[in-house]
């Protein structure tokens, strides 16, 4: 069900503001957030960080291929920077910015509900956790489904459905998505654990986010206790009345 990345294999790469593998049929870690969930300064700081790495190894990050040139280090280095520079990513994702509109259940049943729909289909569905401005998931692509290609199709229809339910127009979503090749069974079970835990790491109440595990996975256990099912934020089936929501 989830096949790693096999590097004997070819992967296509490709890089904007953050490194892009894609290997038919591989698992991947992705992260995608709403536009207003890293603020201008921040994105900034990050990229500043980014490219000072770069230049202390002799890269020029203005430069057109400076990918090529990245793929020229050692492998240990290359781990280093995508370790570094993703748990920034993540960890200012994790600070919640912008309006945090995914906290809502009525929005994150929308995006929930989007990401199963092809689930067995083109993709087989991993965990997956939806906090207020950002979410992550782990997906196993089936055939040649192209995961660049998938996020923005997640994208588009899970905006255009959440804008109809608060009569809005516009962007929801920031452009790029974060989607790392999963390797072996221990980084996969790692980012288990990360999606797992998100919320409460984040200092999250349990209406703010929403995390549902993959039934077909086994359950998660920390001291003897089980971490399975359905916790946080309860989405329900479509249709489904919707309460209303505390707010911070």
């Amino acid at each position: 069900m989830f096949a790693f990345f096999d590097p004997h294999e070819h992967v296509r790469i490709t890089c904007r503001n953050l490194p892009h593998w894609f290997q038919p049929g591989a698992t991947y870690f992705i992260t995608f957030r709403t536009e207003d969930s890293l603020p201008a300064d921040v994105v900034s700081l990050w990229r500043r960080r980014r490219d000072d790495w770069l230049r202390r190894h002799g890269i020029d990050p203005a430069a057109s291929d400076w990918q090529q040139h990245f793929r020229t280090l050692a492998v240990h280095e290359q781990d280093q920077f995508h370790l570094k520079f993703s748990e920034e990513y993540l960890a200012f994702l994790d600070k919640g910015y912008g309006e945090c509109v995914l906290r809502r259940r009525d929005v994150a049943s929308k995006v929930a509900q989007t990401l199963e729909h092809f689930d067995g289909q083109r993709y087989y569905l991993g965990d997956f956790v939806i906090m207020p401005n950002h979410v992550h998931l782990l997906v196993g692509l089936l055939g040649e489904t192209d995961v660049t290609r998938l996020c923005y199709s997640w994208k588009k229809y899970s905006a255009q459905s959440i804008n109809r339910l608060l009569g809005r127009r516009g962007r929801l979503w920031q452009e790029e998505s974060f989607d790392h090749l999963v390797r072996n069974t221990q980084s996969f079970e790692r980012f288990r654990w990360y999606i797992a835990r998100n919320g409460q790491d984040a200092g999250l109440r349990t209406y703010e986010y929403y995390y549902r595990s993959c039934p077909h996975l086994p359950v998660l256990e920390a001291n003897g206790l089980a971490v399975e099912g359905i916790s946080g934020n309860p989405v329900p089936p479509q249709g489904t009345p919707m309460p209303d929501v505390p707010r911070r």
